[in-house]
């Protein structure tokens, strides 16, 4: 279904305005440039990155620089923090104290089996809805409006198709023009390089689970501070956990279970062993 629409997309493309979902990682930030250079059209009429206010400072520096380069307007939406609604701890009517769980945290039960927080809408509510409440706004969606008012563009290549999902929003048609263009995650740096523009960091909360070893250690090393503040984000959301009546296990943000500044960050390969992948379970709206 997803092929499917992919072709069917280009005609409908020129009659539409045409916007970019901007994660300002590897593929959106390509796919924009692209967009700017001509070789992909039409021009969009606007980027939007939508702002969790806990990506690493290097994305932020990057999305500075991004937008610098762009024809088009680049938006910034936000729904505020989301380590501070992640830790924001609430008191029901009949006075039963819990914390939102937004994050799939993986878990130590008191048994000792390991185990992951299965429930997550970090992604939905805080980069989809805010995206699209923009797309709405800016493609003048009318209430109520069911027919196709706007083409979304995601950045997802080749290498990643099986996260290609058509839009919930009848009045919005998504558009995957890596897709159409055959490019993998490699082709992106390498027009990249051919072009003369720098490496995109990758793009996800600093403290999200779905970092791979890598690139716990490239934080670790390369923004110390950004490292810092997910260790002390795994704390503070420690102690909340511990204080709610909705949970008895301890959440951690690396699968061993361990303190983040406790963890051996070697490879997969040098350790021997294949620890989760961020291409295995996140959906990909954060990183693209």
């Amino acid at each position: 279904m997803a092929e499917k629409r992919v072709l069917e997309c280009g005609a409908m493309s020129d009659e539409l305005p045409n916007i970019i979902s901007l994660g300002a990682g590897v593929q959106s930030s390509c796919m924009a440039l692209m967009a700017a250079c001509g070789e992909i059209g039409p021009m969009p009429i606007a980027a939007i990155f939508a702002d969790t206010q806990d990506e690493p400072k290097g994305v932020y520096e990057w999305l500075e620089w991004l937008t610098k380069q762009l024809p088009f307007p680049v938006h910034v939406v936000t729904k505020g923090s989301l380590s501070k609604r992640v830790l924001d701890m609430r008191t029901t009517k009949d006075g039963r104290v819990f914390a939102k769980t937004d994050i799939p945290f993986f878990t130590l039960a008191q048994d000792g089996g390991i185990g992951k927080i299965l429930h997550r809408a970090c992604t939905a509510d805080f980069k989809i809805k805010p995206i699209m409440q923009t797309c709405r706004k800016l493609a003048k969606i009318k209430r109520g409006q069911k027919e196709v008012g706007v083409v979304q563009w995601i950045g997802i290549s080749m290498d990643e198709m099986r996260r290609m999902k058509p839009s919930r929003d009848s009045w919005a048609e998504t558009r995957w023009p890596l897709i159409e263009k055959r490019m993998s995650r490699n082709d992106c740096l390498n027009w990249m390089e051919v072009h003369g523009y720098p490496k995109p960091p990758r793009s996800s909360c600093v403290y999200c689970p779905f970092h791979r070893n890598e690139e716990w250690r490239r934080l670790q090393t390369e923004e110390p501070e950004d490292f810092a503040k997910a260790v002390q984000f795994e704390k503070d959301v420690q102690v909340v956990k511990s204080k709610t009546g909705n949970f008895s296990s301890i959440p951690f943000l690396h699968k061993s279970c361990k303190p983040l500044d406790q963890v051996d960050f070697r490879s997969d390969v040098e350790r021997g062993q294949r620890l989760l992948d961020w291409d295995d379970e996140c959906t990909g709206m954060c990183g693209v």
